[in-house]
């Protein structure tokens, strides 16, 4: 499966780390943020990368150049940043069928290959890695309502007052039919596109989109302190226990 990795971020608020980088180039426990992500991928079948870049694309593209570890590399380029939704329209070119999605911020070690499987049974047009977080902070996240079966029938941004305690974690796999509601989605109050409102267009027009229970762990490195969180995780975690925690 085609794997597409968001790496165009400024990462303003990961200063003073992103002074002189992109986000993705960010080091946690040695190894830059994008290859944690490449890895991930590649252990759950990943046969092509297609990379959104856009602030100083240069070093990631210099970095990598055209494979990692033998799969190839295809750079879409975002060249303004206007939202997870219209980022993932610059990957629409590269894409043949079903893909997964994963934002190149986030360390992961966890049941990713749970979200392939399910994407892989007839019945699913789009599967997310999901976790339960305290009430108190699912407002910072795009948040989930889900019914009986575990499918997801709505999917809320950073709300005041949150339907559950079920958000998004940043890993995913879709049908090309998100292409489509990605062209649909009209600018937020704050003027980006966002990928919620392109999933709700999904759920609204009768696609199936199951929730995967996070088993394991993720730390979304978005301020300076996640890095020194996430490298103590890390090192804290044998190979084998953060495959399996």
């Amino acid at each position: 499966m085609q794997a597409v990795v968001l790496a165009a971020g400024k990462g303003t608020r990961l200063r003073p780390l992103t002074e002189d980088k992109p986000k993705v180039l960010v080091e946690v426990d040695g190894t830059p943020l994008i290859e944690d992500v490449f890895d991930n991928l590649l252990e759950i079948g990943a046969t092509e990368f297609i990379v959104v870049v856009g602030y100083q694309k240069e070093q990631i593209i210099e970095r990598y150049g055209d494979e990692y570890e033998d799969v190839p590399i295809t750079y879409a380029h975002q060249r303004e940043q206007l939202g997870l939704a219209h980022a993932i329209l610059q990957a629409e070119p590269h894409i043949d069928d079903d893909f997964m999605l994963m934002l190149g911020d986030n360390i992961f070690r966890g049941n990713l290959g749970d979200v392939v499987n399910r994407q892989q049974e007839e019945r699913a047009d789009a599967a997310f890695l999901v976790e339960e977080v305290p009430y108190e902070e699912a407002s910072r996240y795009g948040v989930l309502d889900t019914n009986e079966y575990g499918e997801i029938v709505e999917v809320v941004e950073k709300p005041d007052e949150p339907p559950s305690n079920l958000v998004m974690t940043g890993f995913y796999t879709f049908t090309p039919a998100i292409f489509h509601a990605c062209h649909l989605v009209q600018p937020s109050d704050r003027g980006e596109y966002e990928l919620p409102d392109a999933i709700d267009l999904l759920i609204q027009s009768g696609r199936t989109i199951d929730a995967i229970r996070m088993d394991g762990w993720r730390i979304d490195v978005g301020y300076p302190e996640d890095q020194e969180t996430a490298t103590e995780r890390l090192q804290g975690d044998s190979p084998m226990a953060s495959q399996t925690e």
